[in-house]
């Protein structure tokens, strides 16, 4: 049987490791984020401090795949970036 992911947003602390990246969650608590094939254009844009859309498997809370960036008009007060 399949599990639908979870959605969630989260900030990209490092982008040092490419094509992975530790992003922090809403609730702190720091995960792998990794980009898909298809999201490749992706890696050039990404900094430091960038709100993500993340999918995580039911299965593995440790790492999330980043689905896209959140635009500044979408980022609420409790979600920006410090």
């Amino acid at each position: 049987m399949f599990d639908p992911p979870i959605t969630t947003t989260g900030t990209i602390n490092d982008t040092s490791r490419k094509p992975t990246y530790d992003v922090t969650l809403p609730n702190g608590k720091i995960i792998i984020g990794h980009l898909p094939k298809s999201q490749a254009p992706l890696r050039e844009v990404l900094q430091s401090g960038d709100v993500v859309n993340l999918e995580l498997t039911p299965y593995d809370l440790e790492k999330a795949r980043i689905v896209g960036v959140v635009s500044s008009s979408d980022v609420t007060s409790d979600q920006a970036p410090a």
